[in-house]
């Protein structure tokens, strides 16, 4: 009896061994299944979208613009381009535009606002029909320009001026002696970001193939990186200059 007892206890001793590696095994498999829930989550997270808008249109009146039901600019007029909000991205996202007395749908269209990109809605009077408005969705550039460079894109949305050439005028430049970075920008055309080397500059805006200036900037000194969207409009209430810009920062550094 005294063998068999001893027998026993050892057997009691593996099996409590047995039992303390299996439970050790188990606890690291719920640790285990615990650390993938987290990488699925992690793995299944979808990144937000920045959008913005630019208010381009001549004959709206003040709009509040919704995306999805979610308001991004309220009671904005011709010439706002407003800083970036953060929406859910989606492949057909409802915008709405109503007048911000009153509440009317003046246009709505649905549009597609990527994952971690940068978006701009672009609010415009459709020419073909009276009291008609046109909403494009534009992608905008979000990683700043490469150094030394600078990096513009222009909205020729001026139907008076017509076509324009745009001049990045170095410091102790003449125009006459400068070359445009981009020529004959239609009416309703978006050029590409055009990249320059960086420095101290003067824009200028001409009609196509002429040197007359229709809109002179006052000096930027841009030092590497600057991303910018250009909005060029006609001014509405005086003739000199009869060209007004709206700049916006893209990315990079700003003022």
């Amino acid at each position: 009896m005294k063998i068999f007892w001893m027998v026993s206890k050892k057997n009691a001793r593996r099996s409590a061994v047995r039992l303390s590696m299996l439970a050790a095994m188990v606890c690291a498999a719920l640790v285990l299944a615990v650390v993938l829930s987290g990488c699925e989550n992690v793995a299944g997270y979808t990144q937000p979208t920045l959008v913005r808008v630019i208010d381009a249109s001549y004959i709206a009146p003040a709009v509040n613009v919704t995306v999805e039901g979610t308001l991004i600019a309220g009671n904005i007029g011709q010439g706002t381009i407003t800083p970036y909000g953060t929406l859910t991205a989606s492949n057909a996202a409802l915008i709405k535009v109503t007048a911000s007395t009153g509440g009317a749908t003046l246009v709505s269209a649905d549009g597609t606002l990527l994952a971690g990109h940068q978006h701009s809605i672009l609010l415009t009077d459709n020419g073909a029909a009276p009291n008609g408005y046109v909403v494009t969705v534009l992608e905008d550039q979000q990683v700043q320009a490469a150094g030394g460079h600078s990096a513009f894109r222009f909205l020729n949305q001026a139907p008076k001026t017509g076509a324009v050439d745009v001049y990045m005028v170095p410091s102790g430049t003449k125009l006459t002696d400068a070359v445009p970075i981009v020529t004959g920008v239609a009416v309703g055309a978006t050029t590409g970001y055009i990249s320059f080397p960086s420095q101290t500059v003067t824009m200028v805006i001409t009609p196509t193939g002429l040197t007359t200036p229709k809109y002179t900037s006052t000096a930027m000194t841009l030092l590497g990186g600057e991303v910018r969207t250009v909005l060029i409009t006609d001014t509405q209430l005086t003739s000199d200059p009869p060209v007004q810009v709206s700049m916006a920062d893209d990315a990079g550094p700003s003022d």
